[in-house]
């Protein structure tokens, strides 16, 4: 999919060259900037590779930057019938790595990208050097007072029309998770928006709000298994204003990883590498130099 194709891209903002992959019969975008040791950068939702930008921007100097999207999600492909599981997604992101045979990577994971990025590294962890994490999660939410009032919403049978019609997980959800001062300009907000411009390309970000409701043992499952990555240096870098996923995540990724380095950003919501790029950049090269 070429960006001439998106005329509402800002290539000053994302000065990248879109590159495809196919998968499944579909084409999933990603770039490739840079030289050097690999980071690989898995979005959650309902973003793309552009809420890395700024940090890519800066970190190519350094390494070898790729960064996906998910298919369903930003320049990618987002056929209407489609398996947009959870689940799904990790298997694509391990076909792609194997397939561009991928190796000493650092994982930068981020919401939705932790658990499908850990899903591979447990897979394939000789593959995987380091594994950076910002505002994620890894284990069932089930019992969680906090989730179980959330269970209700996701219920709902007027969900899909919200996120379908309203396009209502970038319009309305994504603007409310950054920090008190950080909400960015309506015209970096249209980035997050304008790839799912028509009801039809909207059903990833549906997925992914399902998956929350539906894939709770899955998640238990990684978490169970983290043993094996322990050994792996591991970064948390974390919004402390994050309204969706709060500190008490950060509190219990700490317990199951005691030698993670921490990074904590007060002010910052959801988004750190949109709202503290700086901080973000500053911290990853701390911990790669160490």
């Amino acid at each position: 999919m070429a960006v001439a194709q998106h005329p509402w891209l800002d290539k000053t903002e994302y000065p990248f060259t879109p590159r495809k992959f196919q998968i499944n019969e579909h084409h999933m975008n990603y770039i490739d900037e840079g030289e050097g040791e690999v980071m690989l950068f898995v979005h959650g939702t309902p973003s793309w590779s552009f809420d890395f930008r700024k940090v890519i921007k800066e970190l190519q100097r350094d390494a070898r930057c790729i960064a996906i999207d998910h298919i369903g999600f930003g320049l990618s492909d987002k056929p209407k019938d489609y398996d947009y599981s959870t689940q799904n997604h990790a298997l694509t992101l391990e076909q792609f790595i194997v397939e561009k045979d991928l190796q000493n990577i650092t994982l930068v994971l981020h919401d939705f990208g932790g658990p499908i990025g850990i899903a591979v590294a447990l897979k394939y962890p000789e593959r995987v050097k380091g594994i950076i994490i910002l505002n994620s999660w890894l284990w069932s939410s089930k019992g969680d007072p906090e989730y179980e009032k959330f269970v209700k919403i996701l219920r709902s049978p007027l969900l899909p029309f919200l996120y379908r019609k309203l396009n209502f997980s970038p319009r309305y959800i994504l603007p409310k998770s950054f920090g008190p001062n950080n909400k960015p300009e309506k015209r970096i907000l249209k980035h997050y928006s304008k790839p799912f411009s028509k009801s039809s390309e909207r059903n990833g970000t549906l997925a992914f709000a399902m998956s929350l409701l539906n894939d709770q043992d899955w998640f238990e499952t990684l978490w169970e298994q983290k043993e094996k990555l322990l050994d792996k240096p591991m970064l948390f870098i974390w919004g402390l204003a994050d309204p969706i996923i709060t500190p008490k995540n950060l509190e219990k990724f700490k317990l199951g990883f005691p030698k993670a380095n921490v990074y904590q950003l007060e002010g910052s919501g959801h988004f750190p590498q949109e709202e503290r790029p700086e901080d973000v950049v500053a911290a990853i090269r701390r911990f790669k130099c160490n």
